[in-house]
């Protein structure tokens, strides 16, 4: 069958949909996504044929334009749960889609598809879908306060593309994908069918320092404790190197551990000098770097939080907007993690290495962080997930 992957502009955005691409690729199926230019290098490092509809979006100019100078989104606008409204994501994307929508229909109807797969915030592929009668698969990234209540007001906030193209509402869509473990996703979240988290960070070739690393013996109980720090792509780049500064600098007060930072060297210089005990590299993808490690310091990101999640690493969440907060919470509340959900939590580096003292003493953040990931070893994968798709069409 032909799949036509449909994501909303960002890289990010298309990763965790990626193995569900591996798998039907390699279970004989032809696939395609389509997105605007912003996805096209996720979908070249993911390996995926890809075809631009639409004009470059930019998600992170837009997002600086409503920051004050020099401000991360979550000193701007706080915690979502006080300072707004996540069903708003659908107001963004109709205006937006009112552009794209023509040019993704005339890319379906010359591929021809049998399914169409999506993310949760992607509802041209409903409209889609429900125009050339073809079923719709949207996936989650993982822990989901957004997709549910964004897409009751899409409802609303497409009526007028709806109504020009004929459709008296917006389909649902066939199946709800859900990358996350039952226990982590929110109890008030869609009841969705489990695929498991594959690690999708990218590929490249394993840095030298790393390589070193495998292959030279580390003794278990003696080796030093190792935190490694990863703040995916977007938060450097929206103000975020004050934060990144305060969470390395925390390490001096943690001299019986050692961390190990993934940020681009584009920002060392401006990030300063850090404590002997932190190691500063080029980002790397998750499946290389989380081999040998005891905590994760990240923004809540789904792919960096399922990725650590599926290595059964206990986390330090440190969200800057939307959906961040949620996986911080729902790691805490289950004991797999600590969050600091504040912009004043975030920017005291004594808060933040006492955070991580307190995982790397503990030994029950170790122990539910284990619990998650068997939880996840019973998942189906991609591959047994494309039986059932085969079967719906």
């Amino acid at each position: 069958m032909r799949v036509l992957f449909v994501v909303t502009p960002d890289g990010g955005h298309l990763t965790p949909l990626a193995p569900l691409a591996w798998a039907l690729r390699g279970a004989g199926h032809e696939v395609l996504v389509a997105g605007q230019p912003d996805v096209l290098a996720a979908a070249a490092g993911a390996g995926l044929s890809a075809a631009s509809v639409g004009d470059r979006f930019g998600m992170n100019d837009l997002i600086r334009g409503w920051l004050p100078h020099g401000g991360r989104p979550i000193e701007s606008w706080g915690h979502p749960s006080r300072s707004g409204d996540p069903g708003d994501f659908a107001r963004s994307w109709a205006a937006h889609n009112e552009t794209v929508l023509d040019g993704y229909l005339d890319l379906a109807r010359a591929f021809r598809p049998d399914l169409i797969v999506a993310d949760g915030l992607e509802y041209c592929s409903l409209i889609i879908g429900g125009l050339l009668d073809v079923p719709v698969v949207h996936h989650r990234w993982g822990v989901d306060p957004l997709t549910g209540p964004t897409r009751r007001q899409a409802r609303e906030t497409h009526r007028e593309l709806l109504d020009a193209h004929g459709l008296s509402a917006l389909p649902e869509p066939a199946v709800l994908l859900d990358p996350c473990p039952p226990s982590l996703q929110l109890p008030e979240a869609e009841p969705g069918t489990p695929v498991r988290h594959v690690d999708s960070h990218g590929n490249d070739a394993m840095p030298d320092w790393l390589h070193q690393e495998w292959t030279t013996a580390r003794p278990g109980p003696e080796r030093r404790r190792r935190v490694v720090v990863s703040l995916g792509r977007n938060v450097l780049a929206l103000n975020g190197v004050p934060l990144a500064r305060g969470i390395l600098r925390a390490f001096a007060d943690l001299p019986e551990a050692d961390a190990v930072a993934a940020i681009g060297n584009a920002y060392w210089e401006e990030i300063g000098p850090v404590p002997e005990n932190v190691r500063l590299v080029d980002p790397t993808p998750l499946s290389l770097l989380l081999t040998d490690d005891d905590v994760v310091v990240h923004h809540g990101g789904a792919g960096t939080t399922m990725t650590a999640t599926w290595r059964g690493l206990p986390q330090l969440v440190l969200p800057q907007l939307a959906d961040q907060f949620a996986h911080g919470r729902r790691l805490a509340e289950l004991g797999a993690g600590l969050a600091l959900d504040e912009a004043h939590q975030q920017n005291d580096p004594a808060r933040i290495s006492a955070a991580l003292a307190e995982l790397l003493a503990e030994p029950g953040f170790t122990k539910a962080a284990g619990e998650l990931r068997h939880e996840m070893t019973r998942m189906p994968t991609p591959a047994q997930v494309v039986r059932d798709l085969e079967l719906l069409v």
